[in-house]
């Protein structure tokens, strides 16, 4: 008999339209830095368009942290040629301040030099800023110049029925894309393995952020833990202690959306002692535990497309979930736009498992608590010899587990190899299994072995890593026609920027006051 896997394997086969309708994008952040490797603190380049209305180069958390967007693509060559060409406009229309091509942050200035990013002076730019603002009072602006890739990943509407059970196309969405996030959220520590590229820092960033003493001193300026795969994704990265007791629930939507509702309109103590106004200016949206719903931050997230003032949890409970966006990819060092082709092939394979295969409910609440410690334990010491694991209350082997997850991602590599005919995905499953058998060939390990083969500091090593994929990007200049294209958008969005601010015609105040309605009553489900 068939396993329930292998029946939706052969339905796939059987529609291979299904499986060329799958869709995969990048929003890739990077700080801009000087010649050398110091944060950029100049104002977002003019060149580059507005940060508020450029579908293809905007700004994440600071002024100097650009983030790169593709399009939704049919396929990894074509999304990672892409994300090249948008960081050779960068290059060509930029030149001076090349993109720090690593996770965790150059050297930085004081934090009160750490310039907040701004969108202009509409209602929608401004409420940006001021998100932003609020982030930079509840958690320091160091951890805020961290960087990395999110990907984006989904299947067209006709799969959820061969899928996910419900009564209606949304409803069987959101059951196959929940499915999806509960399968990744298991197995999620096999990417910090696999894609970790973050185990050291500059001294500088420890001296921001107060963790000197929980790490291991490599060299004067460089500060590593030994078995880490991904600084960024451990608990001396980008987390928020109030955060981690929220443990919201993936095994449906609306208990999900309840959740976050109610993070974003409970208050938090520390968060009022902030207030919400200083010197009659607003420095925060409010005091709640989210200011807004995008403030969780997780590995992880189910994804709808918002308007102007429309809430992502709003139109995620009236819409539905649209794509998933993980969050946890570290920049490869290595790779000019920060992922190669084969990462891309790998994660669409793992993804498309994630969605295939049998996802059994987490318990209540709702929540698995043991795969999140998995994950943390291998962002922190993933290579450690002989490390245990915990599966279903047991201790295993990561080695063994992930050599296992390897193996049942076959079909599916194979899978989209049928479609592209030829080998990629599989030759990128293979390059993977390398990393089980020797921990050595991992990024993480890569790049300890490199500051210590070279005797560079972390920071004179990533430089030189950037500068180098700078100069090879300037070099490789983007086609005439290509370039012509890029500069319009980027004049269209300046403009576009302009009729937003023309437009408003409430107050400040009044908008935030309508943002916050937006988000509707307590949701009952």
């Amino acid at each position: 008999m068939m396993s329930l896997a292998s029946e939706r394997r052969a339905l796939l086969a059987a529609q291979p339209e299904l499986l060329r309708a799958i869709r995969r994008g990048i929003e890739k952040e990077g700080l801009r830095v000087d010649a050398a490797g110091n944060l950029a603190t100049t104002p977002h380049p003019s060149a580059l368009g507005s940060a508020l209305t450029n579908p293809r180069i905007t700004t994440d958390y600071s002024e100097s942290l650009l983030e790169l967007i593709t399009r939704p693509l049919p396929d990894a060559p074509a999304l990672i040629g892409e994300l090249t060409d948008i960081h050779r406009y960068v290059a060509q229309r930029n030149p001076g301040e090349p993109i720090w091509n690593q996770s965790m942050p150059a050297h930085l200035p004081p934090e009160a030099d750490i310039p907040i990013a701004w969108y202009g002076t509409s209602n929608t730019g401004m409420l940006k800023h001021v998100y932003r603002q609020g982030l930079a009072w509840r958690y320091g602006k160091v951890m805020q110049c961290i960087a990395g890739v999110h990907y984006n990943f989904s299947l067209p509407e006709a799969t959820w029925d061969l899928l996910a059970d419900g009564d209606t196309a949304q409803d069987r969405r959101n059951t196959g894309y929940m499915a999806l996030i509960r399968n990744f959220t298991r197995h999620a520590w096999l990417l910090m393995y696999l894609f970790g590229a973050s185990p050291a820092v500059s001294r500088s960033f420890l001296q921001h952020a107060g963790f000197e003493a929980q790490l291991t001193r490599l060299s004067p300026d460089t500060y590593c833990l030994p078995w880490a795969t991904s600084l960024r994704m451990s608990d001396l990265g980008y987390k928020s202690p109030i955060q981690s007791d929220l443990q919201l629930c993936y095994n449906d939507l609306d208990t999900f959306t309840a959740r976050i509702h109610r993070a974003a309109t409970t208050p938090w103590p520390a968060y009022e002692a902030i207030g919400t106004h200083r010197d009659g200016q607003r420095i925060q949206l409010n005091t709640n535990i989210l200011q807004i719903e995008n403030e969780y931050y997780s590995n992880i997230r189910p994804k709808q497309t918002t308007a102007r003032c429309e809430r992502p949890n709003t139109v995620l409970r009236q819409r539905g979930i649209q794509y998933i966006e993980v969050r946890c990819m570290d920049i490869d060092p290595w790779a000019p736009a920060g992922i190669a082709v084969e990462t891309s092939r790998f994660l669409d394979a793992f993804l498309l498992y994630c969605a295939v295969e049998d996802s059994p409910m987490f318990p209540p609440p709702g929540f698995c608590q043991e795969s999140q410690d998995n994950f943390g334990l291998v962002a922190r010491a993933g290579r450690s010899p002989g490390l245990l694991l915990q599966r279903d209350g047991h201790a295993t082997s990561l080695r063994d587990w992930a050599e296992e997850v390897l193996d049942r991602l076959v079909p599916y590599a194979r899978l989209l190899d049928e479609l592209t005919g030829d080998g990629g995905h599989a030759a990128a499953l293979d390059a993977q299994r390398t990393k089980t058998r020797d921990p050595e060939a991992t990024p993480s390990a890569r790049l300890l072995a490199a500051l210590r083969d070279s005797g560079q500091e972390f920071h004179d090593w990533t430089l030189a890593q950037s500068q180098a994929h700078w100069d090879a990007l300037r070099a490789n200049s983007l086609p005439a026609d290509v370039l012509a294209d890029y500069d319009a958008t980027a004049r269209a969005s300046i403009a576009d920027q302009a009729a937003i601010e023309a437009a408003d015609t409430i107050s400040f105040e009044d908008y935030v006051a309508r943002f916050h309605a937006a988000l509707g009553p307590v949701p009952v489900h």
